[in-house]
């Protein structure tokens, strides 16, 4: 029984490296390394958010950061589920891009909660760390201007994390019928469980703390926004999620 394994769950993801963005009229990926963003929709998308003024899409290059940028709110990979739900079956994700969510209000306030981090880019955002875009990697910036003290209020921050989700998902909608063994990167993970063996659990805090300081888990797509809850929803209360769950991108943070 002590060498006994139970393999509870698998997750592969398949990586598609980026390496040439241009602009287009739809936002579109393909399996070559080519990725169109498109301005096209997006007064569409904030016509429907009375807390957002105006958003502003940029390409950065790599190497090209020596420019302004409003407060960091978010580094986002794109990912997507194609089989099974977060936490096992099959994900596609891209490689060599990340987009960054910044924001401001009309007044010039900064989104913040305990620090603001607008300035010059290459200040700001430290490079090759987990979860932060590579020398190598473009950046598309999702620059939102949101109503005048909607900075700081919670509304306002979740408004513009929703629309910046919306822009993604086009992204995500062509990398699901990419095919896989075209991938330039594969991995796969299990979640084991050895009975008779220790058990590890680690606690990760994540932050809840009202107004705009917040987390989401559980959304329909790796690092997403729909479908997720709010840890200040759910009360604050622990929750459990499991290697693969986090790996594959329950948790999104909403400061």
């Amino acid at each position: 029984m002590a060498d006994q394994v139970i393999d509870l769950r698998r997750l592969v993801i398949k990586a598609f490296h980026i390496t040439n963005i241009q602009w287009g009229e739809a936002n579109d990926v393909d399996a070559n390394g080519n990725l169109t963003v498109s301005k096209e929709g997006i007064e569409s998308l904030i016509s429907k958010e009375p807390y957002i003024e105006k958003v502003d899409v940029q390409i950065i290059k790599p190497g090209d950061h020596d420019r302004w940028t409003n407060t960091i709110m978010d580094i986002i990979p794109i990912s997507t589920k194609v089989l099974g739900k977060i936490g096992e079956g099959i994900t596609h994700t891209l490689t060599g891009v990340y987009v960054i969510l910044t924001g401001v209000d009309t007044e010039g306030k900064q989104t913040h909660e305990f620090g603001s981090s607008e300035g010059n880019l290459k200040d700001m955002l430290v490079l090759n760390r987990a979860g932060t875009p590579s020398d190598d990697d473009y950046i598309i910036s999702f620059d939102v201007t949101l109503t005048k003290g909607m900075g700081q209020e919670r509304p306002g921050p979740t408004a513009a994390h929703r629309v910046c989700d919306k822009f993604i998902q086009p992204w995500r909608e062509k990398l699901k019928k990419l095919k896989g063994d075209l991938c330039s990167e594969r991995h796969e993970y299990h979640d084991i469980v050895r009975p008779g063996k220790k058990k590890v659990l680690i606690v990760k805090q994540v932050a809840g703390q009202g107004a705009m300081y917040d987390t989401h888990l559980f959304s329909d797509e790796p690092s997403a926004v729909e479908g997720g809850r709010s840890i200040i929803d759910m009360g604050n209360m622990p929750i459990l999620v499991t290697p693969n769950e986090y790996r594959d991108g329950i948790i999104r943070s909403m400061q």
